[in-house]
């Protein structure tokens, strides 16, 4: 099949998703008019109204009660926000001495923030979190007087397979330890339910389910947890978090949380299909291609293809040019592309990481860009194989 002119194929919903007209609209109606959601005049109460729908239909999202939502510019943010060593829980500070974090975590977490000291925990070859090194590590820091808070992602956002979270909360509150779920991945492509995964704190993002970048999420157990604001300021979001909301982008978040979660099932089928589609056609038609994670369960949009003899960076430019947007792993690295620390937990041999691109559907993806991308990979890939044989 023959590609339209400028027609491009978008496979990169891990990264953004495209905005979904639901949140478009939102996000335009609360520009009609003035409004500080802290305000008591009409205008203010109206955009207090706005915003707590918003709040509403993202808690619904998470499985979680409206309250317990925290609006904050990100997915980092929030993270940042829960990662604190000293929360409140229920009127009491819960002292955690270390933060003990899957290998795989995406690097917000990994950078620790405003934790001393933090532990990595080792994966198995699928990518999946080892519970019994979890387990060791609890123990170990228990016997030491250490109470730990434990960061495990509801899905890998390189290779989109699910984590182990209610097992692994489950070890944790045998030892006291806190847990927080990175769920930005999972949100919308997957149920989400607070009370199941038995998580305390849990990050959710705006535009990766067709929302608008810089609005975020985190959402906690329950109404009586605090974490430790990091900016100091009003009382907006109940104390957690200084400064005026973001109304519109709130708007939008809360729009694309109702859309994605109205319309999970019958995505997660119709994502899914496609996924395996365009795995098989490529696999099929190419030698020496691996689909990474692809013995463990993972998110229905979502492949991590390694290609032998082949630099990943090299492959997303040829890919590019040929009109199809694909990344290299995570995309919060500034447009850089390198080795991907996914895989090196996972112990994929550096021929076969340095080769590995990511392929994510979404809200917007059809059969057509199956066919479009299944050609251009047919096309662009013995091209780019041969060049890098040569240049080795």
């Amino acid at each position: 099949m023959a590609r339209k002119a400028g027609r491009r194929v978008y496979l990169d919903h891990n990264a953004t998703a495209p905005l979904r007209p639901q949140a478009r609209q939102a996000a335009l109606s609360c520009l009609e008019g003035p409004g500080n959601a802290s305000s008591v005049h009409a205008e203010g109460r109206a955009a207090r109204a706005i915003l707590e729908r918003a709040r509403t239909h993202v808690a619904h999202l998470a499985g979680a009660e409206s309250r317990c939502v925290v609006f904050t510019s990100g997915a980092t943010e929030a993270l940042a926000l829960g990662l604190h060593p000293s929360p409140e829980m229920d009127g009491q500070f819960a002292q955690c001495d270390i933060l003990l974090a899957s290998a795989v975590e995406h690097p917000a977490v990994l950078r620790g923030h405003r934790f001393a000291e933090m532990e990595t925990l080792a994966v198995d070859s699928r990518g999946r979190l080892d519970l019994d090194a979890l387990e060791s590590a609890l123990k170990r820091h228990a016997a030491a007087g250490r109470r730990a808070m434990v960061a495990v992602m509801a899905a890998n956002n390189e290779t989109g397979v699910l984590q182990p979270v209610a097992e692994a909360a489950r070890l944790s509150r045998a030892h006291d330890a806190l847990v927080l779920c990175d769920a930005v991945q999972a949100a919308g492509r997957m149920k989400l339910d607070m009370s199941v995964l038995d998580v305390d704190f849990l990050s959710l993002s705006a535009h990766k389910i067709g929302g608008l970048q810089g609005a975020g999420a985190l959402v906690l157990a329950r109404a009586g947890h605090r974490p430790l604001a990091m900016l100091a300021g009003g009382g907006q979001e109940r104390g957690r978090r200084a400064g005026t909301e973001n109304v519109p982008a709130c708007a939008a978040f809360g729009a694309a949380a109702a859309t994605a979660l109205a319309d999970l099932e019958t995505e997660a089928l119709r994502l899914s299909a496609l996924r395996d589609r365009l795995e098989r056609e490529i696999v099929d038609s190419l030698p020496g291609v691996r689909v990474m994670g692809a013995g463990a369960e993972r998110l229905p949009n979502t492949t991590l293809l390694t290609f032998e003899d082949v630099r990943a960076e090299t492959l997303v430019i040829a890919l590019d040019l040929a009109g199809i947007s694909i990344s290299s792993g995570s995309a919060c690295s500034s447009g850089k592309v390198g080795a991907s620390h996914v895989l090196a937990a996972m112990q994929v041999p550096a021929e076969w990481a340095g080769g590995a691109i990511r392929l994510s559907l979404g809200w917007s993806s059809c059969e057509d860009d199956v066919d479009l991308a299944v050609e251009a990979f047919r096309k662009v890939v013995p091209r780019v194989r041969g060049r890098s044989i040569r240049a080795a």
